[in-house]
């Protein structure tokens, strides 16, 4: 708290602005320098702040980093903006003009909400955190539509408010959560409020298990740039629908409840679905669009004997398919000069890094290798992105 509030004031804003891009190796020399001017705690809170402030730019954008505060935990837990304002955009589409946001952290989600035009009540009952999530609405402007209260947001009323958003704790003194009841607040907790008002959205680990989305829910997996992000239960929009997003776009891939595609022989090309679609169960509705089949019935690649692009997967043409073998591999990749060897696995034990090491891939070509199991049995597919 009390480097936040030295860092709120003139001189520490002007420190702020001052050690902007110092890199890690700098950071001695620089505070030495200013510490002859500066109270050393301020020097250090700014120094501090600057290093949070570059790690956050992958996330917020680098224009909005360098104005926000930011804690470790608030970096390393907030949404990605790109995410964040998706969410955003389709409450402000459900018709949302205001929502109760408990748990709100250093106020990612509040900012694109405010950002979309919605009304924001940002509860988080840390001190340090509420106030920083004070201080980036203010520093972005947004004061007028985020009101941020430091409270436990199990005693907040949220009657009155068009949706309420629950972004729960999924971090310990451990590390990462994985049971949603050890979530805080638990997400029991959190789908009885969701059931209480008119809409509403869980951020959720995109982990969870199928069976645990309650049936009053859709459930939503969201990745940006083909890595998996979250996952989103939304309250009072199709109760059991399940999708899979991918940012940017956004694209959205609906399910309609298809069996599980049949097991082919592997054809000429082979279709990776993204992350979000594998985690969403929708891999027979990309098998359907690409008019492809499963290469085993239990590993998430399609295969198919023509070339259908489709954003929820990336196409590779196959060239050579062989048991899994080591000495083949490294014969098959120095006779066609592969120096750039993509491996890609699933359904094998087999280390991508101990496999580059063993077959020391040599030459101005590029190749990929995806380990996997076709009909039971361990195999190695060659071959490269699809054009």
């Amino acid at each position: 708290m009390n480097d936040l509030a030295l860092l709120l004031t003139s001189e520490g804003r002007a420190l702020l602005d001052e050690v902007r891009g110092t890199e890690p190796a700098q950071e001695l020399a620089v505070a030495t320098r200013l510490r002859r001017e500066h109270p050393a705690e301020l020097v250090s809170a700014a120094l501090g702040q600057a290093r949070l402030r570059q790690r956050a730019a992958a996330k917020f954008g680098a224009a909005d980093a360098e104005r926000m505060f930011f804690t470790p935990n608030g970096v390393e837990q907030s949404t990605r903006t790109s995410v964040a304002a998706y969410r955003a955009r389709r409450m402000k589409d459900l018709g949302v003009g205001s929502v109760a946001d408990l748990c709100c952290g250093i106020g990612g989600d509040a900012i694109a909400l405010a950002r979309a035009g919605i009304r924001v009540l940002a509860v988080d009952r840390d001190p340090l955190t509420a106030a920083v999530a004070r201080a980036n609405a203010e520093e972005l402007g947004l004061a007028g539509l985020i009101e941020v209260r430091e409270a436990d947001v199990t005693e907040v009323d949220t009657a009155g408010f068009d949706a309420v958003f629950v972004d729960p704790a999924r971090r310990g003194g451990r590390g990462r959560i994985f049971d949603p009841e050890a979530y805080s607040p638990p997400l029991s907790w959190a789908v009885a409020t969701a059931l209480r008002a008119p809409r509403a959205a869980l951020k959720i680990a995109p982990g969870i298990p199928h069976e645990a989305v309650p049936a009053e829910a859709e459930a939503e997996w969201i990745s940006d740039g083909g890595d998996v992000k979250e996952a989103v239960l939304w309250f009072g929009t199709e109760p059991g629908r399940v999708r899979a997003t991918l940012l940017p776009g956004p694209r959205t891939l609906p399910g309609r409840g298809l069996p599980d595609p049949e097991v082919r022989p592997v054809g000429r090309y082979l279709y990776e679905p993204d992350g979000a679609v594998i985690r969403a169960h929708l891999v027979a509705e990309v098998a359907e669009e690409v008019g492809g089949g499963l290469v085993d019935a239990t590993i998430a690649y399609v295969t198919a004997d023509e070339l259908r692009p489709t954003p929820y997967a990336t196409a590779y043409e196959i060239s050579d398919r062989l048991p899994f073998n080591v000495k083949k591999l490294k014969a098959l990749l120095r006779e066609r000069e592969v120096g750039t060897l993509t491996v890609k696995k699933r359904g094998s034990a087999v280390e991508p890094e101990e496999l580059r090491r063993k077959v020391k891939p040599q030459g101005p070509n590029a190749a990929t290798v995806f380990l996997t199991r076709v009909a039971g049995a361990p195999t190695m597919l060659i071959g490269a992105p699809a054009s």
